[in-house]
């Protein structure tokens, strides 16, 4: 994805309305860019609150900003400036993170940033896009770069095997028909989450854009059990799902990156079988939500 990323975006710069704006991260891949665009592709050093302030700069004066680094340092380390410089001043730039929630396990907890939609989830209008494969992220981006409002892409070493470049809205991906609990997958778990229901009668579903969340497409499929996989921290698009189904019974299971401090390194699949988002783990977790149901 990241690979795919730089390709996009580096395209993106024969409009001289885009910007690029990093802060080390990436600056080699940037490299042919740079010579190219000197004036338009920016590195700021390892200044991660610099960077999100001269992307508010450059956007003040009609430029669109790519701004990119790995989540924690971009979303966490740089988020009063997300707030101030481009959400209070009421402009827009592209945020396109790498290292997802713990994609570089072995640099430790600095590098771990399962947080970063909830973040994005307190300010106004953003979009966020989870990619689930490299084959999704131009489409994307160019989606994201064209338009005027924020934008936050979380880009990930994991992978499904198969992309779903128009999967904004919720798309079926398994149909167990009317009243069948729903699964709803953001991202790169589908695959697992799909291993985890092969024989169970659930219906299945997969968007790459947890916002704006497609409440339509949720209300048209959900019956009363709900079941939400996210890539990042467990229960981040709860409150959405359940202003959705505000008005109906139901019954909801959150899945995702718990709150525990680990604080082991080990690899990016020890971390999602110790979070139990693997296709075992999905599996015990919707099997004992399912049959408190029975």
């Amino acid at each position: 994805m990241r690979e795919t990323f730089v390709t996009t975006a580096s395209a993106f710069l024969d409009d001289p309305r885009t910007a690029i704006v990093l802060a080390d991260i990436s600056a080699a891949a940037f490299a042919p860019a740079a010579e190219r665009h000197p004036d338009r592709v920016l590195n700021v050093g390892i200044r991660e609150q610099l960077m999100v302030g001269v992307a508010g700069g450059l956007a003040l004066t009609g430029l669109r900003p790519i701004v990119h680094s790995y989540a924690p340092f971009l979303v966490e380390r740089a988020y009063e400036q997300i707030k101030l410089d481009l959400d209070h001043q009421g402009v827009g730039a592209v945020l396109v993170s790498v290292g997802a929630s713990y994609d570089r396990a072995a640099a430790g907890r600095t590098h771990l940033a399962p947080a970063d939609v909830a973040l994005i989830d307190t300010l106004r209008d953003w979009t966020v896009h989870v990619p689930g494969h490299r084959d999704e992220v131009p489409r994307v981006l160019r989606d994201v770069v064209c338009g005027q409002d924020s934008a936050y892409v979380r880009l990930s070493t994991e992978s499904n095997a198969t992309a779903y470049p128009d999967a904004g809205d919720l798309r079926i991906m398994r149909d167990a028909g009317p009243g069948a609990p729903l699964l709803v997958v953001v991202g790169p778990l589908l695959d697992q989450a799909l291993a985890a229901v092969a024989d169970r009668a659930v219906t299945v579903t997969y968007t790459h854009r947890p916002r704006p969340f497609d409440t339509a497409g949720l209300r048209a499929l959900a019956g009363s059990e709900v079941i939400l996989v996210e890539p990042y921290l467990a229960g981040t698009s709860a409150r959405v799902v359940g202003a959705a189904l505000a008005d109906r019974p139901h019954r909801l299971l959150t899945l995702g990156v718990g709150r525990a401090d680990l604080r082991r390194y080990g690899l990016t699949e020890d971390h999602t079988r110790w979070h139990g988002l693997d296709a075992a783990g999905l599996r015990r977790s919707v099997d004992a939500f399912l049959s408190r149901s029975a």
